[in-house]
C-alpha cells in the first residue's frame, strides 16, 4: 500500500525534504493559493502537520513563525502576534475556538514532506 493512501494521491503534494525543516520548527508553503504552516515536531522519530498559516485573529500569514511546544498532551504553536495557542492536530485555537484554522493531513514519504490540500 502506497503511504500516501488515504486521501486521493492527485491530492498530495511534495513541500520540501524532511530534511530541511529544522526539528520543532515550521516553514510556510504556498499551496493552490493558500498559505499552509508545514511543522517538524521531533528529531529522532520525526512527526509533520499543517495548517494553515494566517493567524484569524491578526490577519498576517505568521503561523509558522510561532513557538512550537505542548498543553497538556498537545503539541501546539503559540501565534508570535497575540500568542493564542493552535493545537497542531486540529487547527482548534485553545484560547478562542471560534478562531480555530484548517488543518491538513501531512505525512513524510520518501524523505519529503507531503501535505494533501
Amino acid at each position: 500500500m502506497n503511504e500516501l493512501s488515504g486521501a486521493s494521491a492527485d491530492n498530495w503534494v511534495a513541500i520540501c525534504p524532511l530534511s530541511d525543516i529544522v526539528p520543532d520548527t515550521g516553514v510556510c508553503a504556498l499551496l493552490n493559493g493558500r498559505h499552509v504552516a508545514v511543522f517538524r515536531i521531533g528529531d529522532a522519530a520525526p512527526r509533520v502537520y499543517a495548517i494553515d498559516n494566517v493567524d484569524p485573529n491578526a490577519g498576517a500569514s505568521v503561523l509558522s513563525r510561532g513557538l512550537v511546544g505542548s498543553i497538556g498532551e498537545r503539541v501546539v504553536v503559540a501565534s508570535p502576534i497575540y500568542k493564542q495557542h493552535f493545537d497542531l492536530a486540529s487547527g482548534e485555537c485553545l484560547e478562542a475556538p471560534e478562531h480555530s484554522v484548517a488543518a491538513w493531513p501531512a505525512r513524510v514519504f520518501g524523505g519529503m514532506v507531503w501535505v494533501a490540500i
